[in-house]
Order: structure tokens, then C-alpha cells, then sequence
């Protein structure tokens, strides 16, 4: 469900995830334009729910995260982006590319 490419639309960054390990660690790598890897790249399942974490420590993002979760009726991976540098939390949404 979650292998792909997927696109913020606010601002055309794109996480792409190209592996899924059984323990849940994903492989993955995140583009703004350039391509940054994440230090953490991990998904769980809840119940039904299936919740992705990814943590960057590049590019002036250190300590930066995703914390997001897929949603299948929209096909769209939604949640929050702690930008760690601004203190601050936003509502994304991801797209599939």
C-alpha cells in the first residue's frame, strides 16, 4: 500500500518508498528538490490503521518529522510535519505520484 511515490502538493515535496521490511522499516528517501535520506523511515499497523513515521537529520531539516497515516478511500498518506528548526507543526497531506 504504501510503496511509491508520493507528492506533498503545497509544496511538491515527494517522499518516495521504494521497500518495505517485515519489521516495518521502510526504504526510503525524501526529495525538496534534492534528495535528502531520512535518519528514520518506519511504518506500523494499528488495528486497520496503517501509520508512518520519518525522520530527517539533512539539509537543515535535523530532527524534522512526518508523522502520517494512510488513508485508502482517498489513497493519500495525511498528518503532521514538525519542522524541528521553526518549532512548528503543519497539516500535510501526501498524494500518490
Amino acid at each position: 500500500m504504501l510503496k511509491g511515490s508520493w507528492v506533498r502538493p503545497d509544496g511538491g515535496y515527494t517522499i518516495a518508498i521504494n521497500g518495505i521490511g517485515g519489521d516495518g522499516q521502510l526504504e526510503a528517501t525524501y526529495f525538496n528538490p534534492n534528495r535528502l535520506p531520512f535518519a528514520k523511515a518506519q511504518a506500523v499497523r494499528d488495528g486497520t490503521t496503517l501509520r508512518a513515521f520519518f525522520e530527517l537529520q539533512a539539509g537543515g531539516y535535523a530532527g524534522s518529522t512526518y508523522t502520517l497515516t494512510y488513508d485508502p478511500a482517498t489513497d493519500r498518506l495525511k498528518g503532521i510535519y514538525y519542522q524541528a528548526v521553526a518549532r512548528q507543526k503543519f497539516e500535510v497531506h501526501f498524494a500518490r505520484k
